[in-house]
């Protein structure tokens, strides 16, 4: 039988934990990055390593929610230039995490997701920028860096939209595209999670479905959200998130 008092203490907790479901809802369906704010709280409350463990069947079930809807939009020819050098990142993640101190490893992350953001916005126009992101090198640099943000701290959502910022991607086909690589990684993070670093648990599944209804509702918000908002708020919106989340990552 689960035992929920070995993770929930205070009213505060169950409120977290719901919340941060909700937020995890609405970024799969259309606000992308905003997982970016539960993640830093779920670290701070339940502490870094477990809190990947509780936190990843959530995003795993909104995956899930978000494929369904976006199913017919995503542009799988990025997904598979990712991919591969996603899985790789997993590894060198596993291999490297007992070496780096998490606030170091964090502030690292934030550098790399706005110089790349410096990067795309800087070039916008026709030029050598525009050459860079078509470069072979370009899909797997990025694709190591989110399969290695991902697997140390569910953290790849920022690094994600810079690429398919940087592609141009129209609202629909960025939240597909997004949606379908995001749940390729997480199903195959799911092991790695179980077996090599034990932090899913009967308690944390327990709890995870106690989260559906909210993670239900955040997906409809998101939804909601994507069919108001032109296309140029969209990519502005995402651009803010993403620099708010770089920010975080900083302090």
């Amino acid at each position: 039988m689960p035992d929920f008092s070995l993770w929930m203490h205070t009213p505060y907790d169950w409120t977290l934990l719901f919340v941060c479901a909700l937020l995890i809802g609405m970024s799969k369906t259309g606000v992308q990055g905003i997982t970016m704010l539960a993640i830093p709280l779920m670290a701070v409350n339940f502490g870094a390593k477990p809190s990947t463990g509780l936190i990843l069947p959530m995003l795993c079930f909104s995956d899930l929610i978000a494929v369904f809807y976006y199913r017919r939009v995503a542009k799988w020819q990025y997904v598979v230039k990712l991919l591969p050098a996603a899985i790789v990142g997993f590894f060198v993640a596993i291999a490297i995490d007992k070496l780096i101190p998490a606030d170091e490893f964090r502030r690292l992350m934030g550098i790399c997701i706005f110089l790349g953001l410096a990067v795309m916005l800087g070039t916008k126009k026709e030029g050598s920028g525009n050459k860079m992101f078509t470069a072979w090198w370009y899909a797997p640099l990025l694709g190591l860096i989110g399969g290695f943000t991902t697997m140390i701290g569910n953290a790849a959502g920022p690094v994600m939209s810079v690429y398919l910022l940087s592609v141009r991607l129209p609202k629909y086909s960025f939240v597909g595209t997004s949606a379908w690589f995001f749940l390729v990684v997480n199903y195959l993070k799911l092991p790695l999670q179980l077996f090599v670093w034990d932090n899913i648990t009967v308690t944390t599944v327990a709890l995870n479905a106690l989260t559906i209804p909210f993670m239900i509702t955040g997906a409809v918000a998101g939804i909601y959200f994507v069919k108001k908002i032109p296309e140029k708020g969209f990519r502005t919106f995402i651009i803010t998130v993403t620099i708010l989340s770089a920010f975080m990552l900083l302090y």
